[in-house]
């Protein structure tokens, strides 16, 4: 890594560990008036398993390249181990020219180049003399190679490449032959394959299909370095790891557990924060009116310049953007009969690559479908075809009499008026103020309404494209990835809408956590014959973990930590993982009912306060007297369930 500007780099002695340690001490960063590190300081110990979270631009990938020492900070230090291996993989921009993808990945050995021509020198050397010195430092460095896994690199890039979906022919490819996706994939082969000290991984999963990221997890719980993950996959969060640093209004604070565990104790940190608002907000308000009453009273000007002073000295109380209640409502569906999607004996082939082949379905109304699969397998392929968009196939795919579709794919996007602002893509489906709310639900906020669609980033054009689909009503939903660009708290705001929608879902995602939640079937595609799950997606995981030679790995949860730090598994007996994995998947459903029930509670105090602050109600002796004790009735339900779910959490 090389020494950025006025941040320093450091190395101290490890005392003979082999793992490092990096520390962050007092980094500071500004763009113009804008503070985006204020003073950062945190750890990363050896084994660490570390996520990075905030809301999108609070600086995750800013700091990443930082600590990677890629961009300079203002002031601050860096400290770490001495020889100490650092490996990052930025979320974009990554491109891979002419080397063959096996030349690419084999780029990740070259730290033992030194190692090797130091010894070939030593050889020359040794040729006419027999110096005791140089025998004994070439003994050093064969050994330190023999030690090492350098003469099993070639199982090693092929174990990787196939579990990121490159197969033997892609081996001998350009890499510039490739897609912007399999590229970053081919990158991330090459940092697994660096087995570095820290490996920073920005995004990983975003090119992944569900096989691809079933595997990386797997190897994540196996490496033995340091991790720093940023992701927005909350289901691969919580397996793979176990602290949480947050990124808020430009500082950082740590929380311990998975991400879930760190979301519940965000949660009532929030609930905290929004009764100190409230107060904070009456206060203010007491304040301000006696100022105005006071302000010309000759009398009682030293109290009012008093209260002006406290007035000044109020911090106003934030709530992170990331962690912020967002709501969005369907509209109505409109009347479906029961057989919603009809297909018999499709047939559909690109050339000589046959996709489907005398395939046949049938979406009842109201199911919750997920489409998962290896990438070309024909997901899109198959979502195109129900939408009406591919009429190039043979056999039958139509739709029951009456139904009406809304189909959001990755192109949607282009067919946006590039010149009209993101408010007015919208207006026409509601009033300004309905709209305002749908679009901050899709993390669009303050002027970024009144933005011309053409200068948006085509993250945002796709969330854009996205709200624009499902603000039309429609009694079937056909989605391609819709969680593609949405961070972890608008993925969630979605998930619950599309949980309550009435009308039926056809969805792609390659997001565990999502399909989880949302799917009581499983359509996975690969190049074998489609095959249909019915319910339970853990049963679906399983399988896939037997698939890619992972049958008896346990879930993260299932795992312990062993005396050297890494995860291994907690049995060997099958029965007794089954009975494991059955009671903690058991627990996962309770803990996600659990959560869902607080959330409802939490809903419901809040209508019941407005209820109170009404004039009418306040006013009213017998009403407030309900309401109040309608509010302690849910205040004590709500407790009571934050108990449950924290037994329920530490028995996890």
């Amino acid at each position: 890594m090389n020494a950025a500007n006025t941040i320093f780099w450091e190395a101290w002695d490890a005392g003979g560990s082999d793992m490092g340690i990096l520390q962050a001490n007092s980094v500071c960063l500004s763009f113009g008036d804008r503070t985006l590190l204020d003073n950062i300081s945190f750890v990363i110990s050896s084994q660490a398993r570390t996520a990075l979270a905030g809301g999108n631009g609070e600086g995750k990938t800013t700091l990443m390249k930082i600590l990677a020492g890629l961009i300079p900070a203002d002031s601050g230090s860096i400290t770490c181990t001495r020889g100490m291996r650092v490996s990052y993989l930025p979320q974009s921009d990554i491109i891979l020219k002419n080397n063959t993808v096996y030349e690419e990945i084999e780029g990740a050995f070259n730290r033992f180049t030194d190692n090797l021509e130091r010894q070939r020198e030593i050889g020359e050397l040794l040729q006419n003399s027999s110096d005791s010195v140089l025998i004994t430092e070439l003994n050093d460095l064969q050994e330190q190679i023999l030690n090492s896994r350098y003469y099993m690199r070639e199982a090693i890039i092929t174990e990787i490449a196939k579990g990121l979906g490159l197969s033997v022919s892609d081996m001998k490819r350009r890499c510039c032959e490739f897609s912007g996706g399999f590229q970053m994939r081919i990158a991330l082969a090459k940092i697994l394959a660096e087995e570095p000290d820290l490996m920073m991984l920005d995004e990983p999963t975003n090119y992944l299909d569900i096989e691809a990221r079933t595997w990386l997890k797997s190897y994540l719980r196996k490496f033995r370095g340091s991790l720093l993950l940023v992701c927005h996959d909350k289901g691969f969060l919580d397996d793979t790891v176990n602290e949480v640093y947050e990124l808020s209004g430009s500082h950082i604070s740590r929380y311990n557990g998975n991400y879930s565990f760190y979301e519940n104790q965000r949660r009532l940190e929030i609930q905290q924060l929004e009764n100190a608002f409230r107060k904070q907000r009456e206060e203010i308000e007491k304040t301000e009116q006696f100022i105005e009453k006071f302000r010309y009273k000759a009398t009682k000007a030293k109290q009012v310049q008093s209260r002006v002073k406290m007035l000044e000295k109020i911090h106003p109380v934030v709530i992170p953007q990331h962690l912020k209640t967002l709501s969005f409502t369907f509209p109505e569906p409109p009347h479906s009969p029961n057989d919603v999607v009809i297909v018999e004996n499709l047939c559909k082939k690109y050339g000589n690559n046959v996709i489907f082949r005398d395939f046949s379905m049938l979406v009842p109304k109201g199911q919750h479908l997920a489409v998962t699969g290896h990438n070309g397998a024909g997901k899109s392929t198959l979502l195109r075809i129900i939408a009406e968009h591919d009429s190039d196939f043979e056999g039958i795919a139509r739709l029951g009499s009456g139904v009406v579709t809304g189909y959001y794919s990755q192109d949607t996007a282009d067919s946006l008026d590039m010149e009209g602002t993101v408010l007015s893509q919208v207006e026409k489906y509601g009033s300004e103020s309905q709209m305002r709310n749908a679009l901050g639900s899709f993390l669009f906020s303050g002027d970024d309404i009144y933005k011309k669609t053409s200068v948006l980033s085509g993250g945002e054009r796709s969330r854009l494209a996205l709200l624009k689909i499902l603000l039309q009503p429609a009694s079937l939903l056909i989605l391609d990835e819709p969680t593609n660009h949405l961070d972890i708290n608008a993925k969630d705001m979605l998930l619950e809408a599309l949980k309550k929608y009435k009308g039926t879902i056809i969805f792609v995602s390659h997001d565990a956590y999502f399909i989880r939640a949302l799917a009581d079937r499983i359509l996975y595609l690969s190049e074998n014959k489609p095959e249909f799950f019915n319910g339970d997606y853990d049963y679906f995981e399983w399988k896939m973990n037997q698939r890619l030679g992972i049958e008896g790995q346990a879930q993260q949860s299932n795992v312990q930590k062993n005396a050297e730090g890494f995860c291994t598994d907690t049995g060997n007996d099958r029965a007794k993982q089954n009975r494991e994995r059955n009671r903690q998947n058991k627990l996962k459903r309770e803990i996600y009912d659990i959560e869902n029930k607080i959330k409802e509670l939490e809903k419901k105090i809040a209508e019941t306060d407005e209820q109170i602050n009404l004039p009418e109600n306040y006013s009213d002796a017998k009403r407030i007297t309900e309401l109040t004790g309608k509010r302690e009735s849910l205040i004590r339900e709500k407790e009571e369930a934050e108990e449950l779910w924290l037994a329920k959490s530490e028995s996890f």
